[in-house]
């Protein structure tokens, strides 16, 4: 078999190396197929663009003299139409002469109505003045009368008033008079108005006295209210260093974190007493690294490099109930991720250390981690149960200096220098002393320290000091009320006070107020008016204004005939001039759309004339070329046809048939699109030059070479492909045949034990003869699925059972004379373990079988053993007897002999 593999291999190599070579041959006539296919086609592009160039020249040839052509049609047009320009401004200027004398006319007569109107405006100023004057003295007339009846109206007003003013001042003195004769004795009143001021001046000391208290009760209670901010903001402080432990938690551990918060909101669902965290105010459970309270932040480095992260941030109980009602709610439901323990039902708390610090302080130590913080009792005590924070030491750099001294003499387990820690071991086997030292990290969560006590503290201040408070607030709001009903007793006081006074001055104000009137009234008796003689002397001036007032009225009558005589006339030489200039307005419209007419006659003249000189010089530069063009001299006449026919292209590849110049398009737009659209086709007939042909018939010849070769090749290629076929068949069916009695073999082993295995033959293409291979797949779950061997998928046991399984499998087919397994069973759990070991010896003790050699350092209790077997046991180490003195028979008789006496004790 292994010679028809590697046959295989070698035909499979030189099949590959064939198939290689009729690709490349094949790929490569076909390139040449397809660019000889490419060349075929650059022999007809070359003659096709002969063909668009040979029409590309006749149309340059025409197209000057079609551009000619059109400039001289155009030049006769322009000429045309500047002659009628020209006729047509001479006709329009001798339109407007006619105008231009009747306006001077109208002009002249308007300037002689102007100057009439301006004479009767003048003399109607003139009279309009006069009018004025006269229309201002009789105003003036008006105003003295007005003024004389004011004056009188006054005087009859002042001397009404005055007769009323004496009949009021009359009356006031009466009811006066009656008043005193009312009024009491004033000197009765004075032992009442001095009883009221000693009870006023009493009322007044006990409101003084009492706003005094009410001064002093506020100062002290302002005092207390500093004192309570200063303790709020102490608190304020140490909760602020509390949430620095929150924040931290819920920055590194979020899950965690939500899972305090619902506790916070769920606290009654728990059965056993509270002990309240350090940092939170949830008092049900305990979180450990918010629990623990450093007495000093540089030893927090201990704490977290003793303990491990998960127990830092799991959940203490005290009952076991609480816990599962804790995890089947957070986990299950919530999905969070936390972990949560049970504090031991015995406390640890308190228990004392091994050994004395006082007995480790010569080594350097100063303390064991349990003092180093302070916890909750169920926090301490599963911390001391399970990490034995009472009997680690933490030392100084003293300590790390005599280390080896240290851990000789104390034979502790842990041990704590200043940046170190050092774990100390003694070896099952030789009972020396093994330690290690790592580095301590820096702390994380628990560098942040709370003084609990004085938090404490504060808060029973903090009560103190708002029942003091309470009691200040209590006695000033009783002030308040008595400082209000004094206040209401003095106000009655000054106002009987106030009235009583008011009653023993009243007699005398009474008969100063009728002294005066009295005087009053006097006055106003000798201030009189006679109004009869005042109305006389008032109707004698009026009836003179009146006769003055009549004169000047007649002769303003007179100026204003005068003044409207005067307006009529203005009016008829306004109408006059109207009429002369709307007239004169008519005449000058007409002209000026005569003179705009005129003007853009003119331009459209000078344009036309500008435009005709520039044809005329187009026409001789057309003229010029389309000569050069046509090879003709200035001397010679224009033929009237130009004819040429497009050459005959040799090698069999004739042109279109011949084409007259005049059978070309006549216009520019139709040369113009013929020759981009010939230019466009010959542009694209690039990279063309004769040789193309010699090249084509040369590639023709190779094409015919190449299809020869591939002939053989091909033929080559089927005969190594008819030998891999047949050496393929003798040697794939007995592989697979091995293959098969190897799978029964294993599928065999693993069915009892209760699991699933098989061997198959395994490759990825059948072609590839070197990549076939052996694939194991096995299954230890009745839940799971058969699996491929590998490093990733299985465990080190069940790798090793698979293997030795396999090679039990392989050992009937292959025979030797022995068979070595070292330590196969190092990494199987002991089920696995003792069936493996079953097969082990079944197999080995069976009949004609090779002979094995099991190597391990330990075996399980109680397995199977054959009489065929031999059990050789390897006694080795530094305390182990020296060959000269070991005597098994004496060993076994020291064992009988304790055997037999531990019974009886």
């Amino acid at each position: 078999m292994h010679k028809y593999h590697c046959e295989l291999k070698n035909f499979r190599e030189k099949e590959k190396q064939l198939e290689t070579s009729c690709k490349q041959k094949t790929e490569y006539l076909e390139k040449m197929i397809q660019r000889n296919e490419r060349y075929k086609q650059d022999v007809d592009r070359f003659y096709e663009r002969k063909r668009h160039l040979d029409l590309i020249e006749m149309l340059e040839a025409k197209r000057p003299w079609v551009e000619y052509e059109n400039v001289r049609q155009e030049y006769e047009e322009v000429k045309l139409a500047r002659d009628q320009a020209k006729e047509e401004v001479r006709k329009l200027k001798e339109s407007q002469i006619p105008i231009t004398e009747r306006i001077e006319e109208m002009e002249r007569q308007r300037h002689s109505l102007e100057a009439r109107i301006r004479e009767k405006a003048l003399a109607i100023k003139e009279t309009s003045q006069k009018c004025k004057h006269k229309q201002d003295v009789i105003e003036r007339k008006d105003k003295q009368i007005e003024e004389l009846q004011q004056a009188l109206t006054v005087k009859q007003n002042e001397e009404h008033d005055r007769q009323r003013r004496i009949s009021n001042t009359r009356k006031m003195i009466e009811d006066l008079q009656n008043e005193l004769r009312t009024t009491e004795n004033c000197e009765n009143l004075q032992p009442q108005i001095d009883g009221i001021t000693n009870d006023l001046r009493r009322v007044q000391d006990e409101k003084a006295l009492c706003e005094s208290e009410i001064i002093d009760k506020r100062k002290e209670r302002e005092t207390l209210e500093k004192e309570k901010r200063s303790v709020d903001d102490h608190i304020v402080r140490f909760d602020n260093l509390m949430n620095q432990k929150e924040d931290k938690l819920r920055q590194r551990y979020r899950d965690t974190y939500d899972a305090v918060l619902w506790l916070r909101n769920n606290r009654d669902k728990f059965k056993q007493r509270v002990c309240e965290p350090i940092m939170l105010t949830v008092r049900n459970l305990f979180i450990l690294v918010i629990s623990i309270n450093m007495k000093d932040n540089k030893n927090a480095k201990y704490i977290e490099n003793h303990i491990p992260s998960n127990d830092l941030r799991a959940f203490v109980f005290e009952n076991q109930e609480d816990m599962e009602v804790f995890l089947k709610e957070v986990r299950d439901n919530k999905k969070l991720r936390v972990n949560a323990v049970i504090a031991p039902k015995n406390s640890y708390a308190d228990k004392a250390p091994s050994r004395s610090l006082n007995d480790l302080k010569q080594y350097g130590f100063f303390s064991y981690l349990r003092e180093l913080f302070d916890a909750p009792d169920p926090v301490m005590s599963y911390l001391c149960c399970q990490y034995h924070i009472h009997e680690v030491p933490v030392g100084t750099e003293r300590t790390r200096e005599k280390i080896e001294r240290v851990i000789q003499e104390t034979r502790l387990k842990q041990i704590y220098t200043a940046e170190e820690k050092y774990v100390v071991k003694t070896s099952f086997y030789s009972n020396k002393v093994i330690s290690s030292n790592t580095s301590l990290k820096v702390a994380q969560f628990l560098t942040v320290t709370v003084d609990l006590e004085q938090r404490r503290h504060l808060e029973e201040q903090l009560k103190e000091i708002n029942r003091k408070l309470q009691a200040v607030d209590s006695g000033l709001i009783a002030l308040h009320e008595t400082n209000k009903h004094l206040e209401h007793k003095d106000n009655e006081l000054r106002q009987k006070k106030k009235e009583l006074l008011e009653r023993k001055t009243k007699k005398r104000q009474l008969e100063q107020k009728i002294s005066s009137k009295l005087g009053s009234l006097k006055l106003m008796e000798q201030d009189t008016c006679n109004l009869e003689e005042e109305e006389r002397k008032a109707s004698t001036k009026i009836k003179e204004i009146n006769i003055q007032k009549a004169k000047l009225v007649t002769e303003l009558t007179n100026l204003i005939k005068n003044c409207t005589a005067l307006h009529i006339q203005k009016v008829d030489l306004i109408l006059q001039n109207t009429t002369v200039i709307s007239e004169k307005n008519k005449l000058e419209s007409d002209y000026m759309a005569t003179s705009a007419q005129l003007r853009i006659t003119e331009q459209h003249f000078i344009e036309l004339d500008e435009n005709r000189q520039r044809l005329l010089q187009k026409c001789k530069e057309l003229m010029k070329r389309a000569r050069q063009v046509c090879n003709l001299g200035a001397e010679q006449t224009v033929p009237q046809e130009y004819q040429t026919q497009v050459p005959t292209i040799p090698n069999g590849h004739n042109s279109s048939p011949p084409m007259a110049f005049q059978d070309l398009p006549n216009t520019l737009d139709e040369i113009d699109a013929l020759l981009t659209e010939e230019r466009s086709r010959a542009s694209c007939f690039t990279g063309l030059n004769p040789t193309v042909v010699e090249e084509y018939t040369k590639r023709e010849e190779e094409i015919e070479q190449l299809t020869a070769e591939l002939k053989i090749k091909k033929v080559e290629l089927d005969k190594y492909r008819e030998n891999i076929s047949q050496v393929k068949e003798r040697w794939l069916n007995p592989l697979k045949e091995l293959v098969e009695k190897i799978n029964e073999k294993f599928s065999y082993f693993f069915s009892s034990m209760q699991c699933a295995g098989e061997v198959d033959l395994h490759t990825e293409n059948e072609e590839d003869y070197d990549k076939y291979g052996i694939r194991i797949r096995v299954k230890f779950r009745s839940s799971t699925e058969l699996h491929e061997l590998t490093p990733h998928h299985q465990s080190g046991g069940e790798r090793s059972v698979s293997t030795m399984l396999y090679l039990m499998a392989l050992q009937e087919l292959n025979r030797c004379p022995f068979r070595v397994v070292d330590e196969i069973n190092q990494g199987m759990d002991p089920i696995n373990e003792r069936r493996v070991f079953e097969m082990v010896v079944n197999t080995a003790c069976k009949e004609n079988t090779s002979q094995y050699f099991f190597i391990t350092p330990k075996l399980l209790q109680n397995l199977p053993y054959s009489e065929k077997m031999t059990v050789l046991f390897v006694y080795n180490g530094p305390h182990m007897l020296e060959p000269n003195r070991w005597n098994l028979k004496a060993f076994q008789r020291r064992r009988r002999r304790i055997t037999f006496t531990q019974p009886s004790q």
